[in-house]
């Protein structure tokens, strides 16, 4: 009995404890952080102060990114994004030997396959970031405006399938979220349910 009640207080402590380190909120200021990218430059969210940030959580081995990015979807809204002076900084927050974690040596080959057209590409291994943010799936997507404010979060469309035919009549939250900040008119659909693979902490 002691046994039981120990661990059900030492799963409470785990639950709090992860819901003390989310910090980011829709209307609150974008908690900043700093990552190293890829080139091995450190890369602050304040270094894009002003400036509109998508920042998207990655994992080139769920099928969810797959389908994304096999079909030049994520790369399109990528460049179109950046062509438009917004930052778009994608983020992987997989373990170290867990799915998406890529040394050193193969990360160069392969960031150069999957031709992505981001701001920068970020390493938070230790997944601090990931849990600062809440970041729950694959893909995940954040977008933060002028002011630093948190102003969407959730999934990328409405089509929570692997499928790539889906995307087709999919509306896409993201795109719809930058027009409004781009226009200055206010996103009708601030949050949504995210879907995809478990973010691999």
């Amino acid at each position: 009995m002691k046994t039981t009640v120990l661990v059900l207080l030492l799963l409470g402590s785990l639950v709090l404890a992860e819901e003390t380190v989310t910090k980011a909120r829709i209307g609150e200021a974008a908690p900043n952080f700093a990552l190293v990218d890829s080139e091995g430059k450190t890369i602050s969210l304040t270094d894009y102060s002003e400036k509109i940030i998508v920042l998207e959580w990655v994992n080139f081995g769920c099928p969810f990114v797959r389908k994304f990015y096999d079909s030049g979807t994520m790369q399109t809204l990528q460049k179109k994004a950046v062509k438009k002076d917004v930052v778009w900084l994608t983020i992987n927050s997989s373990a170290t030997g867990k799915q998406g974690y890529y040394s050193p040596e193969e990360l160069p080959a392969q960031l150069e396959k999957e031709k992505g057209n981001y701001t920068a590409y970020l390493l938070d291994s230790d997944g601090q970031v990931g849990r600062l943010y809440g970041a729950k799936t694959t893909p995940h997507i954040y977008v933060i405006d002028q002011n630093s404010i948190l102003v969407y979060a959730g999934a990328i469309d409405d089509q929570p399938s692997t499928k790539k035919e889906t995307l087709e009549n999919a509306t896409n939250y993201v795109t719809h979220a930058l027009d409004a900040l781009l226009k200055g008119t206010e996103i009708e659909t601030p949050s949504t349910q995210p879907y995809g693979c478990s973010v691999k902490y």
